[in-house]
């Protein structure tokens, strides 16, 4: 399993939170996924044999959300 803390720009409230964890929560591979709106953060624990970080990030900004 891998960590890893994205900063994604334009989330503002809890439907930002909802879609992106929503989204990347049913990912195969992904084991969690916890938005931190106040910082911008999203913290993310996945298996990279199953979902790559690329794959996880386009997930993101298909929900309309830049990842930095």
């Amino acid at each position: 399993m891998e960590q890893i803390t994205l900063k994604v720009e334009g989330m503002s409230c809890n439907h930002c939170v909802s879609a992106v964890e929503g989204n990347v929560g049913k990912m195969a591979g992904v084991e969690s996924v916890k938005v931190d709106l106040q910082d911008g953060n999203v913290d993310i624990r996945y298996d990279s044999e199953q979902v790559t970080l690329n794959e996880i990030k386009d997930t993101i900004e298909d929900q309309g959300y830049d990842v930095a």
